[in-house]
């Protein structure tokens, strides 16, 4: 994990703040702290929440805790319910701004549908990590 900062991405995360959080009843983590120390290695500060958050509860701490980004990994199937609702509770709590991001398994058209409700990025297991570092790094430049 810590060929992150190799990539090139130190300067570009470096200073960021990034949520990453287990929405929902799914208790797989692995994906996530793959994740979050990749996005640490690349220079990101990272806040992991740990397993099975409320929207409510991810919407809260991305706002007292003025990330630039959340992170939701999703396994459980109802990623565009907690997703949707997710965004709602950012917007309700002042954090309509912070960029969210999604990972897991996601399916082709459901990747489009999140997009449409203003997901930022969505990364499945068939991407690399530096993909999606190198995608965060744009989206948060």
């Amino acid at each position: 994990m810590s060929g992150g900062a190799a990539l090139g991405s130190k300067g570009n995360l470096q200073g960021k703040r990034i949520l990453i959080a287990k929405a929902g009843l799914d208790g797989h983590d692995i994906g996530a702290k793959v994740i979050a120390l990749a996005l640490r290695d690349a220079g990101a500060e990272v806040i992991y929440t740990g397993l099975r958050k409320s929207p409510v509860y991810i919407a809260r701490v991305a706002v007292d805790e003025d990330v630039d980004a959340v992170g939701l990994s999703l396994l459980s199937g109802a990623h565009r319910e907690l997703v949707h609702e997710t965004l709602e509770q950012l917007a309700a709590h002042g954090g309509a701004d912070i960029a969210v991001f999604v990972g897991g398994t996601i399916p082709a058209p459901d990747a489009v549908a999140l997009r449409e409700l203003g997901v930022a990025g969505v990364y499945t297991a068939e991407m690399t990590i530096a993909d999606v570092l190198r995608d965060v790094e744009r989206v948060l430049s």
